[in-house]
């Protein structure tokens, strides 16, 4: 895996990835290399190791500003050489604009380094599959008449449901002509796999894909499992609904960004975009994962103290396997809020600008007084 590896980070932070199945919306954590751009999962406040997905960037075009979401106006769109659309999504337009910046100056580098590649048998394979839309061919797959079958296999003495060979993808590839050869159907079912419509299954695929080059993730092997991505048997959720006074939200906006946050009942840490704005003063806080323009909580910053938390151990109410930069805010009704920024420098900068606006209702309650 790329985990395992020393890898060159152009650029790391909270994006906000829209799913290809089920279309809904989760905070990720992205990591932008020279050649793809990685993303991960935060688990009780700290970031899994495991990889949930890459987007590689050889061929990509980006889109910036993308605004066909009403209410997701920072979204930008990465459509890659498969054709797969990848909508993400910054906590501010500058974020956004940096993001796209970077992401298409790799591209750029990519496409000056590859200039004078000549052409084996799989770059001709993915040439010829370049034009192909992949969630199409994953229609196709989990039709239930005329795609492929779903069984039971045992691998290593263990049974694994609701899965298939590597070698009947294939099969299946090339019997319903979406390719012409057998290389050029491991070419396209490494596509599926790299894009995160297949995942693997038992032993031997996982080992596959932890060390094999991109292009030869996908075995040809009938002991090799594969299976449909999870989100294929997953459900959206109901969305929850709040209303808070529209005068809350009539300040102007100080400052905004992603941040993790610990629940109240759970204890469970949970990545927010927090907007901190005044006149008057207040930090609300947005479940990026809903289409709902409305703050899902916030509080007056009016006799709130904040405080920076040492990141040797974990302090006193705190939960999870934390990363440290924590800082802590007590309401005026002594509400603790437990907030963890991605680097200490974003964590000072919150810090600081939180204090300004405290120190600003200091100053104007003495001076109503």
């Amino acid at each position: 895996m790329d985990t395992d590896k020393k890898i060159t980070v152009l650029r790391e932070g909270f994006l906000v990835k829209r799913g290809h199945i089920v279309h809904n919306w989760k905070a990720r954590w992205f990591v932008l290399t020279p050649d793809k751009l990685l993303y991960y999962k935060y688990e009780g406040g700290k970031r899994d190791s495991c990889q949930r997905g890459k987007i590689l960037l050889k061929d990509c075009l980006i889109t910036c500003p993308f605004l066909e979401y009403e209410n997701r106006p920072l979204v930008f769109k990465l459509q890659t050489k498969h054709g797969v659309d990848h909508f993400l999504e910054a906590c501010s337009r500058e974020e956004r604009d940096e993001w796209a910046t970077d992401i298409t100056t790799a591209v750029n580098k990519l496409q000056a380094t590859d200039g004078g590649k000549t052409m084996n048998q799989k770059d001709s394979a993915e040439s010829c599959l370049h034009n192909i839309n992949l969630s199409k061919v994953l229609d196709s797959m989990y039709d239930v008449h005329s795609g492929i079958k779903l069984s039971n296999h045992v691998e290593q003495g263990s049974t694994y449901s609701n899965c298939f060979s590597g070698s009947a993808v294939v099969d299946w590839l090339v019997f319903m002509q979406l390719t012409l050869t057998r290389v050029e159907a491991v070419t396209l079912a490494s596509a599926l796999l790299e894009e995160g419509f297949l995942r693997t299954v038992g032993l031997k695929s996982v080992e596959a894909l932890r060390t094999a080059g991109l292009s030869e993730q996908f075995m040809d092997d009938s002991t090799a499992l594969y299976s449909f991505s999870d989100s294929l048997k997953k459900r959206g959720s109901v969305k929850s609904e709040r209303s808070l006074s529209a005068v809350e939200l009539s300040g102007k906006v100080i400052k905004r960004g992603y941040l993790l946050k610990q629940g109240h009942r759970r204890k469970n840490w949970k990545v927010r975009l927090f907007v901190l704005r005044s006149e008057p003063d207040f930090l609300h806080y947005y479940d990026p994962t809903k289409d709902d323009i409305s703050p899902v909580g916030g509080f007056s910053l009016r006799g709130c103290l904040i405080s920076s938390l040492d990141d040797n151990g974990v302090p006193s109410g705190v939960k999870g396997n934390i990363q440290g930069n924590l800082f802590k805010i007590i309401t005026k009704s002594d509400t603790h809020y437990f907030i963890q920024a991605p680097t200490h420098q974003e964590k000072m900068d919150w810090i600081d600008a939180i204090r300004e606006q405290t120190s600003n209702c200091c100053v104007q309650k003495t001076w109503n007084s």
